[in-house]
This record gives structure tokens, C-alpha cells and sequence, in this order.
């Protein structure tokens, strides 16, 4: 594999060591996905309340994190992260209903893909 590869910049791991895949769901838009990266930002800002704490967890800027929470914003017909501005007390996010459900399909077709792989990867034999 090579070494400087945009893949190996992606976040996640490999489903096996033979079989490198990605799986990303792609919006009603046929512009914005949902991969792992923005599912994982999106279970820590559900966990954490806050975007700025979950892109430190991350090592993301915080621009970075809020623009992938535009792009999420914008993957199906309702918003998944609802932002409050911070003031005296700091901002806040929560995830919506949406949200969660998009996590948890995501979650459970990754479970589904992980087990095809493995069962792939028993075929293989370069």
C-alpha cells in the first residue's frame, strides 16, 4: 500500500488485511455522505454537548468540526446537530432525532458490511 495515500489519511480502519473498504451513505443531494469520520464527530458531540470538545477529541479544529457539521446539516431533508451559540455559559450542540437514527443505520449497515468483508476475505488468495 502506499505509503502517502489519501486513503491512509481517511479516518477508520481497515475491515481486514486483505480487503481495505470504505463505506460512506450519500445524501438525498447526491453531494454530501456520511462516513465514518462524520459518524464518529456526530457520537461525540451526542456524548460531550459540545462541538468544540468533540473536535479536541478528535484533534480537529474547531472550524473544521463546525464545517463538517454544515455538510452533515445538509445530508437529509431535517438537520442531524442542532447548534446553539455559545454566550455566558459556552455553546451547546445535541444531536435530533434524525440524527441519532443516522447514526444508528450507519452503525448497523457498517456491522452488516463488516461481517461480508469477512466472510470475502476468506476467498482471497493473491
Amino acid at each position: 500500500m502506499p505509503k502517502k495515500s489519501r486513503l491512509n489519511r481517511l479516518p477508520g480502519d481497515a475491515y481486514s488485511p486483505q480487503i481495505h473498504a470504505r463505506l460512506w451513505l450519500i445524501g438525498t443531494d447526491q453531494k454530501s455522505y456520511l462516513g465514518v469520520g462524520k459518524v464518529r464527530l456526530m457520537e461525540l458531540i451526542s456524548e460531550l454537548g459540545s462541538i468544540s470538545q468533540a473536535a479536541k477529541t478528535l484533534n480537529m479544529s474547531y472550524k473544521r468540526a463546525w464545517t463538517l457539521i454544515e455538510e452533515v446539516n445538509q445530508i437529509g431533508p431535517k438537520p442531524y446537530v442542532i447548534k446553539e451559540v455559545g454566550g455566558s455559559g459556552g455553546g451547546h450542540a445535541n444531536l435530533t432525532e434524525a440524527g441519532l437514527h443516522a447514526i444508528a443505520q450507519y452503525r448497523e449497515l457498517e456491522k452488516e458490511f463488516t461481517v461480508f468483508i469477512a466472510q470475502r476475505t476468506q476467498n482471497i488468495s493473491l
